[in-house]
């Protein structure tokens, strides 16, 4: 079967999981589904293709090595992958330099090498003049890296990644309010920010 983001229900995500647990080449489609997404909220956060290249790396790696464990417990397959890229995130934001943990695993799984090998210059150009296109959207990147962390998360889920309160509460594991409080008092510290 061939899936796509846009006709992902419940029933497909586990159809797919399930073949991903009895065939690990199947992680192949859930990397060519959620990838350009993932990548892209890691681009949007970081402003640095090669770094969003090994966080993503990274995330996608995680992923391929935990699907076997993953059960729908109220969290989408997306849900779970931006919640993987987002502690990464985090893990980055917290050392002086990020140093992926599971470069060795990637190494003795060929599938996963192969899959991340896959983009080419042709699409880092393009990524890269898009990301400097928008200058506005760099003002907002730097101002948004001067707030507390827990700012930035939702606020670049929220407008970045139009996700919904609900979808952000479930990736970041906080209640619905809080996040409703963390953006209104970011987008507050965001606006004294000018």
């Amino acid at each position: 079967l061939h899936y796509s983001v846009a006709t992902m229900n419940r029933e497909l995500e586990e159809r797919l999981i399930d073949q991903c647990r009895t065939d690990r080449n199947a992680f192949g489609q859930v990397f060519d589904l959620w990838y350009k997404p993932i990548f892209g909220y890691i681009l949007r956060r970081t402003a640095d293709y090669d770094l969003s290249k090994d966080i993503a790396a990274e995330t996608f790696l995680k992923a391929f090595l935990k699907i076997d464990s993953f059960r729908y417990r109220g969290i989408s397959l997306s849900s779970w992958l931006y919640r993987i890229a987002t502690n990464e995130l985090n893990q980055y934001y917290r050392s002086s330099k990020y140093k992926p943990q599971a470069l060795q695993q990637l190494l003795e799984n060929p599938q996963m090498e192969k899959l991340l090998h896959q983009q080419d210059d042709d699409e880092r150009e393009l990524m890269e003049r898009e990301l400097k296109a928008f200058n506005d959207f760099n003002e907002v990147r730097a101002n948004l890296a001067r707030l507390d962390i827990k700012y930035q998360e939702v606020i670049a889920l929220r407008y970045f990644e139009q996700k919904t309160n609900a979808e952000i509460s479930t990736i970041l594991k906080k209640n619905e309010g809080t996040v409703k409080s963390l953006l209104s008092r970011g987008l507050e510290k965001l606006r004294n920010l000018h």
